[in-house]
This record gives C-alpha cells, structure tokens and sequence, in this order.
C-alpha cells in the first residue's frame, strides 16, 4: 500500500530512534526509486548513522552557553514574570547549567526540579550537594546521574505512581483515566481535604508532568492532559530503579523470570514456557500486554497469588476468564477492555472488594445477579462502541440485575441498558460522575429525566435511543449544574427543542456536546446558538438535514472544535464575522454536496487545522489542484491563514495535506 501510495510523488520520510542498522535494510525496498525522495533517520547508535552518505550525518552538538542559559531559567523560574534568575542565586545557577553539559533533557530536568523548591540559596545548595554526590570528576558524559536525581528527590507517593508507569512497555500511550484507576487500587492515594481520590491523582500526575518525568502527548480542548508517556531515558532509569527495589519485574521471552517474590509482573511476550509460573504468593498486580496468549498458562499463578489486587488483561483475545480468578477475594481492579469475553458468572459476586470492573467493548450482553453484591465498585463499564457510525447507538447497552441501587459508592456506569425499573435505581446512585444509557424509548424519558436531576455530581452523561424514529422527550432534563459533556444519539422533539436547550443554556459547567440522529434543521440548529459556553460542538450522522448551515456572528465564542458530520444535504455554511472567534478545529465529514468551502471561512482568524473528508468530489478537486497551481485563486486566499488544511476520500485512497 505505501509504494503504490508513494509511486510517482514527492516525499519525506522520517524514522525516528532506530537502534540497527538492519532496520534500514528490512525496509528499504518498499519504497520505490524513481521518486524525488529523502529518508531522515534518527539514532543513538553511530553505525546506523554511518548509513547516511559522508556529507549527510548530522551531529547533535550540545546547546551553546546562552541557550544552555535560557532554557535553565525558563524551567526553573517560570513563574517569574520576566523569568530572570534572581541575582542572589545567579552563581549557583551557573554552576548547574554548567553541571548540565549543554544538554537539553539534564537541563530542563534540573531546572524542573528547582523549580519545585524555594526561591533560597540554602534550598539550591542543598540540591546541588545532592547533585555532587551523583557525579564523578565534574562531568556528566549522560544524563542519568541528573535523572537519578529526580528521582531520588521525588516524595513517597510520586515514586510509587512513576514506578507503576514501568509496568507499561516502552513508548506506551497512558491514558489519564486507565493511570489514575491503577494508582487508586493500588493504594498509592489518599484523600487530602475535601479533594476526591481522582483529583489527587490528577495532582500527582500533573506534578509528574511538572517535573519532565512523564511527557504530555495529548491534552483535550481545555488543556486537560489525556495522554502521556515516559521518555525512553527515563523509563529505563526508572526501570533499573524498579529493577534494585524490587518494584516490577518485566517479563519479555529474553530469559527466564522467576514469579516467587515479585510484586507486580508485566507479561510482554506471547510465549510464557520461560516464565516460571510457581510461588506467585506476593503478587499484587498482574498486567498482560500481548493479545494472543495462552491464558491456561498463567492458571498455576492465578492459583497461587491470593494477594493480587490488579488483573489487567486488555486486548487480550480470550473468550472467558480462569475459574481461580473469582477466588481472588483481594482483587481490586479488573481490566477486561477489548477482550472476547461473552460471560461473566455468577461468582463474581465474591471479588467483594472489586473497585473497578472494566468489561467494555466485549462481547458481554448482561451482567450476573450478583454484581450488585460488588458495594466496593466505583467504576463499571460494560458494553459494546459500534464503529459502524451510520447506526444509531454507538454505545450498545448491557442488560443489569435489579439490585443496583446498593451500588452506591459508584462513580462511573456505562453503558447500562434502560428500562424503567433500572432507570428507578440509577437515580440512587448519587455519586455519579459517568453515566451512559441507551435503549432509551420515548415511554422511558420521564424516568430518565427524574433519575438524572437527582444526581447532583454527574459530569459526564450519554443518552441513545434504540432507533432512528424513537423520539426522546427531554422537556423535563434538568441537568445537574456539574455536567460538562453531553452525548445524545436520538430525535429530539422539534417543537419543545427551543425550551430545553434554553435550560441547559443555564449551566456554565456545559463544554461539549455531541448530537447524532437528532435531525437538526436550519430553524432547530439555531436554538443551539444560545449555548454560550460550548468548547466542542459535534453533530453527526443524520445530525443535521437541513442544507443550510449559519453560524451569526456572535455564536459560539469559546467554541474551539466544530464537527459536522453526516449531512447529507448540506450545501452551504455560512460564519458572519465575528461567530467563533476561538475555533482552531474545523471538521466536515461525509458532506457529499458541500461543493464550496464555507463562505466567510477567512473570519475564523485562530483556525488551525480545516479537514474536508468525503465532501464534493469537486470541492476536494478544486483544493488539490489549487496545491499545485502556481496561481492564485480566491478559495486559496480564503484558507491561506490556515496552518493545516487536509481533504480526504476515504473510496479512493486519497488523503492529503495541501496546506
């Protein structure tokens, strides 16, 4: 597919941190050769550099003394309004930069640390005395004396959360939510004031972030992180550390690992015949990272490890579970996401002190009675996410026993399938951040509504009726004054649509929204307009019918993502100057009769990214020829303030950036 792709074009290829020089030769024949080309390749190891013709090894020097000076003082005294180092403790500035080599990771890492202590010459001598005792002759030939550093200065309960990011191979994308849940079980976090477990996590996450242990890779439209990873340095310091305290043990086929005395165990190759499989008595987590795995195998370990806390088995291709694992009274945390799991038995019910159940997108369609016996769970999901978005109810519900009331200290439910006895017991669930619901028919509204204005701590809230026809009454959804993301995949009532998002115009906490199968038209679309506070607007698939989309100026001021998807009608959008004037992410997708680009496009002065998938073969045409014209067209004037332009047509292969 890439050669063909790449057959007679221009391009860049760039492969990043390559550890061979086999690599290169592996690869190299699918490109193909009678193409203007070049192939950037980055590494450590100077035989892969040796790869590159004689003039075109690029040597990474050191950053020179005034850079070395700059980046020291914007990380360690960032929250100086000039980011000047104060005069008393200029020298002891000089010393660490100097300590630093010119090297930008040791740099931004001491700084990071400094940045953490007071403003004094005795709390920075302190630190540099620690930092002398790291070194040896007054040279740092690499980084890991000033990383250990951190790490060592790292207060009880940060260690322990960076040390469990080790449990993650390599380069491993950590989702905020999946890192805050492990640490909870693990018993790492203690409440502090009035702040819940999961903010003190997010604090400590954040801090980890603060001191360049953990780098952020995705943040969401408030700056929030959403996902993160360990440079590569740091993890394998951080694993060497994991390594001498006997935090983790990593198991990867390369030699035999012995179970017995492990406290958590990282399973990160299929074949497990080397990994010795007796006396897992002080196990207390279990991570499996590979899909295709003999879950048999690991029988003798789940029979022995009477301690265990944590079974992540995420994307593992298993069609059921071990019977030792409901003999697990200790576990606390059950990651089942992604995997074949078609039942879950009725012992269940003793993992008395489960607190998290992770069973979403599997092949489940109804719990057993006794999960309600579960008082401990704070989180449950359960059920399926069609990828199929041309079918009403992304999120399949599962089937719940009665019971659910008791389940009182949970924090997160999706997605649970209504009916009204169910709908009955969510709403004495009145610890709810998450709550998603489908299945959801017209008779059922009137419950949905009462359950959802009892709960005054939901942040996050799905609903999705079981067909394109159902129509949802949501006249009576007062929404708790707490909700920040709303997701509603049915038609809403036309003629009551003005009052009711007149009342979640009210609360302020209403960033995002997502509207599928509510067939907007230009008249109902403009009662969107009063919602003031939106960050995220998404309307897809048959969202939308009308063929007129007008943005007035004045709407939407703090929106900064639009989605429209799904309209099969729309042929015209048009923003009046001064509507959205904080977008920076413009999406259509399968928009066929969209034929222009949005008239007034050239107001949105922040827009940042334009993606155009599945609009008009025209219109995609039209912005591929422009690319490669030497003229200037009027369209292109219009876009040309915008940094990323991308047109797509998924049947044709074609996806492209022309901007």
């Amino acid at each position: 597919m890439m050669r063909r792709y790449l057959q007679g074009k221009r391009y860049i290829v760039i492969m990043d941190d390559v550890w061979g020089v086999d690599v290169w030769f592996k690869v190299r024949h699918v490109f193909p050769t009678n193409c203007i080309s070049r192939f950037i390749i980055t590494s450590r190891i100077h035989e892969v550099a040796l790869l590159a013709t004689r003039n075109s090894v690029i040597q990474l020097e050191p950053l020179h003394e005034h850079h070395s000076w700059e980046l020291f003082c914007k990380e360690a005294v960032w929250n100086n309004d000039n980011k000047t180092c104060p005069l008393e403790l200029k020298y002891l500035a000089q010393k660490f930069v100097e300590k630093c080599n010119g090297l930008p990771i040791a740099i931004a890492c001491i700084g990071r640390l400094l940045s953490c202590k007071q403003l004094t010459y005795s709390e920075w001598e302190n630190m540099y005395k620690q930092l002398e005792i790291q070194l040896t002759n007054n040279a740092i030939f690499d980084v890991s004396n000033i990383l250990k550093l951190s790490l060592e200065d790292l207060p009880y309960n940060l260690k322990n959360c960076l040390m469990y990011c080790t449990i993650f191979p390599e380069d491993y994308l950590i989702h905020r939510r999946k890192i805050i849940r492990h640490w909870i079980t693990a018993g790492f976090i203690q409440e502090i004031g009035n702040k819940t477990l999961e903010q003190v996590a997010e604090g400590y996450l954040n801090e980890l972030v603060n001191r360049s242990l953990l780098q952020v890779v995705r943040r969401n439209e408030f700056g929030r992180l959403r996902q993160c990873q360990m440079h590569d340095i740091i993890h394998l310091l951080a694993l060497n550390k994991s390594n001498e305290e006997r935090f983790c043990q990593i198991y990867n086929g390369s030699r035999k690992v012995l179970v017995a005395g492990t406290r958590r165990l990282s399973i990160q190759n299929e074949n497990v015949e080397q990994l010795d499989r007796s006396g897992a008595t002080y196990l207390r987590a279990l991570h499996v990272f590979k899909s295709h795995i003999n879950i048999d195998l690991l029988r003798p370990i789940l029979k022995s490890s009477n301690m265990l806390s944590t079974l992540d088995l995420e994307n593992v291709q298993i069609n059921m579970l071990p019977n030792e694992v409901f003999d697990l009274f200790n576990l606390r945390y059950l990651g089942l996401h992604n995997t074949n799991i078609e039942t879950l038995p009725e012992s269940l019910g003793r993992l008395q002190n489960l607190e998290v159940l992770d069973a979403f997108e599997t092949n489940l369609s109804y719990l057993p009675k006794h999960v309600v016996k579960l008082e401990k769970l704070r989180y449950l999901y359960a059920g399926t996410f069609f990828r199929d978005h041309e079918i009403i109810g992304a999120f399949g519900g599962i089937e719940m026993p009665n019971g659910l009331r008791h389940l009182t200290g949970l924090q997160a439910l999706q997605c649970v399938k209504a009916s009204s006895e169910i709908l009955h017991e969510v709403g004495a669930l009145r610890e709810l951040r998450t709550l998603g619901v489908a299945n959801v028919k017209s008779e059922y509204s009137a419950d949905l509504c009462a359950a959802i204005t009892k709960l005054s701590h939901l942040i996050h809230l799905e609903i999705t009726a079981p067909g394109e026809m159902e129509v949802l009454h949501l006249e009576g959804l007062h929404l708790p004054m707490t909700v920040s993301w709303l997701g509603i995949e049915g038609i809403l009532e036309k003629t009551s649509m003005p009052q009711v998002l007149s009342s979640w115009s009210h609360v302020s906490t209403l960033t995002r929204l997502r509207l599928a199968f509510c067939r907007l038209d230009e008249d109902s679309f403009s009662s969107l307009l009063v919602l003031h506070g939106l960050y995220c607007l998404e309307i897809s698939t048959k969202g939308f019918i009308g063929k007129r989309l007008k943005f007035s100026a004045g709407s939407f001021p703090n929106l900064r993502t639009l989605i429209v998807g799904g309209a099969p009608e729309l042929n015209q959008v048009d923003i009046e100057n001064g509507a959205m004037q904080s977008l920076d992410y413009l999406l259509f997708i399968e928009c066929p009769n969209l034929r222009d680009l949005p008239h007034g496009i050239e107001h949105l002065t922040v827009l940042e990214k334009l993606c155009l998938l599945e609009a008009s073969e025209e219109l995609i045409q039209r912005l591929r020829k422009m690319r490669d014209s030497d003229e200037c067209d009027e369209d292109l004037m219009k876009i040309s303030h915008i940094r990323n332009v991308t047109v797509g047509q998924i049947q044709k292969q074609i996806w492209e950036r022309i901007r």
